[in-house]
Parts: C-alpha cells; sequence; structure tokens
C-alpha cells in the first residue's frame, strides 16, 4: 500500500511539473507574437495560384556549368598578379568607420540632383563624408535584406538595412540578384521586403549577359524576372519593377534582350509586365576569351560582338550611340512611354592606360551634358520632355578592382572626382 500511495504521488508530481512547463511554453509563445508578430507577418506565405505558379520552373533551366574566374577580365591586363597589384594599391586596409551625415532633403523629380546617382561596393553610404552636395540615390547591388530570428527561429523580422533616406537626401535603389535564374534573396522574403517599404523602385538582375556577374541565359533570366515581380508586385502593388542593366547596348546584346522578351511571350503566353527600362553603358570589348565584357551567357556559338580597343573605352559618341540603340528597341516593341535609367558606367580601366583624372573629369561633365540634354520627340519618355535618359549611376564610391572612377579616397573623404561633380551640381542646379 506504501508503495503504492508513493508511486501515485510521484506521477501527480510529473504531471503537475509537465502542465506548469506547457502552460509557460504557451505563455512565452503568446508574448512573443504579442511583441514580435506572428510569422506569418514577417514571411507572408505566397499569395494566390499566380504567384505559386511564376516561380515555378522546368529543371532544364538549372542547367548551366558555372565557370570559376581568378580574376574578372574586364581590363585588358597581361595576368591576374598585375590586377591583385594594383588592387591592393586601393584597397582599405583600416576597418569601415559611419560617420554623422549633416542633414539633407531628399531631391525633387526631375532636378539634377534626383537624376544622379552613385553606386556603393561597400554597401552603406555613411562610410564616406558626403558633402552638402550629393547624388539624390545610389544603389550597391543588394536589396539590404536582414532577417532576425527569435525563440529558436520560429519567427522573423524581416527589414531593408539602410540608413534613413530622409535625412541622408538619398533614396536607396534595391536590386535583386539573379544568378543563374535564382533569387537572391527568395520569394517569400522579397514579398516580405516589398511589402514593408511600398512604392519603391526594384532593379531585377544585374548584368546577366556577363558571366563573372549574375551569368544567366535569355530563359533563366526570364523565369527569374518572372517569379521576382510576382513577388514585388504581390507584397506592394505600387511598386516599380525595373529590367536588369545589360552591360553595354550594342547589337550582340540586343539578341540577348530579343530572346529575353520573346521567349518570355512564348513561355508565359504575354508581354514581359517592366514598368522601367535599365541599362549599362560602357564601353567594353565583346569577344570570347578576351578582355571586356565577352559574349552572353547562351550564345557562345558567337565569336565576337563589337569589337572595341581601349582607346574607345571613353568615347561619349559611342555611349550615346547605345542610349539610342535602346530607346530605338523600346519604341519597336511598344516601351516608349516608360522612363529609361542607366544604373552603372564609368570609366573601368586603369590610369594606367591613358585615363588620367583630368580625363575621367571630362568624361564625366560631359556625360553629365549629354544625359541632360539627349531629347528625340521620336524616341524619348513624354513625361521627361522627351529626354531619352531619366537618371542615372556613376560608378563609383570606392572600389579597389576599379578605382580610376573613385569619387572617395581611402580616407573616406572627398576626392578629386567628388569634388569635379560637386562643381558640376552647383554650376549647374
Amino acid at each position: 500500500m506504501q508503495y503504492k500511495q508513493l508511486r501515485e504521488t510521484e506521477l501527480m508530481r510529473q504531471l503537475a511539473m509537465m502542465t506548469v512547463i506547457g502552460t509557460l511554453a504557451l505563455l512565452l509563445l503568446l508574448t512573443s507574437v504579442l511583441l514580435f508578430g506572428p510569422e506569418s507577418q514577417a514571411f507572408p506565405r505566397l499569395r494566390g495560384n499566380y504567384f505559386a505558379t511564376a516561380c515555378q520552373h522546368p529543371n532544364w533551366v538549372e542547367e548551366k556549368v558555372d565557370t570559376e574566374y581568378e580574376f574578372e577580365p574586364i581590363s585588358p591586363t597581361p595576368a591576374p598578379e598585375q590586377q591583385s597589384n594594383v588592387a591592393n594599391k586601393y584597397k582599405r586596409t583600416t576597418p569601415l568607420v559611419v560617420y554623422d551625415s549633416p542633414p539633407v532633403t531628399l531631391p525633387e523629380p526631375y532636378t539634377l540632383r534626383w537624376r544622379m546617382g552613385i553606386g556603393i561596393p561597400e554597401k552603406n553610404p555613411l562610410y564616406f563624408q558626403w558633402p552638402q552636395s550629393r547624388p539624390g540615390w545610389y544603389l550597391n547591388w543588394t536589396t539590404g535584406y536582414r532577417e532576425t530570428r527569435r525563440l529558436g527561429g520560429l519567427l522573423h523580422a524581416v527589414q531593408m538595412n539602410q540608413p534613413d533616406e530622409t535625412t541622408l537626401g538619398m533614396s536607396f535603389v534595391p536590386m535583386v540578384r539573379v544568378p543563374k535564374g535564382e533569387l537572391r534573396p527568395p520569394p517569400e522574403a522579397l514579398m516580405a521586403l516589398a511589402t514593408k517599404n511600398p512604392g519603391r523602385t526594384w532593379l531585377i538582375g544585374n548584368e546577366p549577359d556577363v558571366e563573372w556577374q549574375d551569368n544567366a541565359t535569355p530563359e533563366q533570366y526570364a523565369y527569374a524576372y518572372r517569379c521576382a515581380h510576382a513577388a514585388i508586385k504581390s507584397g506592394d502593388p505600387t511598386a516599380t519593377v525595373a529590367f536588369a542593366g545589360l552591360s553595354q547596348i550594342t547589337p550582340l546584346r540586343i539578341q540577348y534582350l530579343d530572346r529575353i522578351w520573346s521567349f518570355y511571350r512564348s513561355a508565359f503566353g504575354q508581354e514581359m509586365p517592366v514598368d522601367l527600362w535599365n541599362m549599362h553603358a560602357f564601353v567594353l570589348r565583346e569577344e570570347a576569351e578576351s578582355w571586356g565584357v565577352r559574349i552572353p551567357p547562351g550564345l557562345e556559338a558567337i565569336p565576337h560582338g563589337y569589337l572595341w580597343e581601349i582607346e574607345d573605352h571613353a568615347r561619349l559618341d559611342l555611349v550615346e550611340e547605345q542610349i539610342r540603340l535602346m530607346r530605338g528597341w523600346m519604341k519597336e516593341h511598344g516601351q516608349q512611354e516608360k522612363p529609361l535609367i542607366i544604373s552603372e558606367y564609368g570609366i573601368l580601366l586603369p590610369e594606367d592606360y591613358g585615363f588620367s583624372i583630368p580625363d575621367v573629369v571630362r568624361f564625366m561633365w560631359g556625360s553629365f551634358d549629354l544625359f541632360q540634354s539627349l531629347q528625340d520627340s521620336e524616341l524619348g519618355y513624354p513625361e521627361d520632355d522627351f529626354r531619352l535618359v531619366q537618371r542615372w549611376v556613376w560608378f563609383s564610391t570606392r572600389y579597389d578592382l576599379y578605382p580610376t572612377g573613385d569619387l572617395f579616397n581611402l580616407d573616406d573623404t572627398p576626392g578629386p572626382l567628388l569634388r569635379a561633380m560637386n562643381m558640376y551640381m552647383e554650376q549647374n542646379q
């Protein structure tokens, strides 16, 4: 009898303990939901059959052999060691510092500051000591995506991790990367970001036509764009979704663009939904196994396109030719009444190849004049007095591999190119 009573007492004690633990766990979960919101608010589920279908693709889309690059063959550098030496000369060796930026308001649309943008390879604009006159927008080749997890990963918080634009005076334009057609970040995260950041412009991809960038065949890019567009518009119907910036616009790159456009219509039964057109405007050689941007993925049977030389790299007439070619393609495909931006351009080749600071300043100022003055009632954007280009991004604040166009010194202070940019802005506001 005594043994039976002891056993019953022990069972009652264990049951009471399990009840207390279960109650505490439930209270903790409810408290977490109240504090941080349910998981579905941080990572919304894919909405609707179209979204689910848009992010499916056949296995063959993934079939592409990766090529390993020891260095990017943009420049006709004799050996990787030489490019490495150049990069080391311009590489920052001290920790990055976050600076306080004096408050600057965001620019009004169609003003010069609104048009001028900057690429920031080091991601955060507060790593630099900006003067009062500064570009009105920036990109950093990411979405700024950051995810935090609490309670063992059961709950998520998703945010766009960038400084306050309203005091920085520079708006952030996120970029979704699409290597080989894979979305980064994935569609669920992308929809969550779009939901929390309404009214934003999104760039889908970076140079998918270049093997050491997003490296996507036309078909891979078409599937990636469809999924990204569905994810963003599901999260924010007011978002502006932009096509990727191809490295340059030439007849060879137009073939690549045509394949994307045609495949999208044939595969999905509709015209590609593009709110904003985008391009890059470099002048680089198009030849297999050579310097420059080589041959786009999926078009490897073509041995070469334009065989531009080093001395062509800073020719603004070739930049204008590219803009007109892009705008001509847009008109032929019923896209004239859409804006066009240049989300990356500048001087990539080294100073030793004949691109001194005075040469780069002349190219920079000349490009600003060109972009503002190019108008054509047969090709241009009607809402912007038929200008061919609405906005542009200079490459870059600072990047050790391509330092010729750097705006900032290694100590984060403005360099001669930023001073030249400021001078132009102050004289042409």
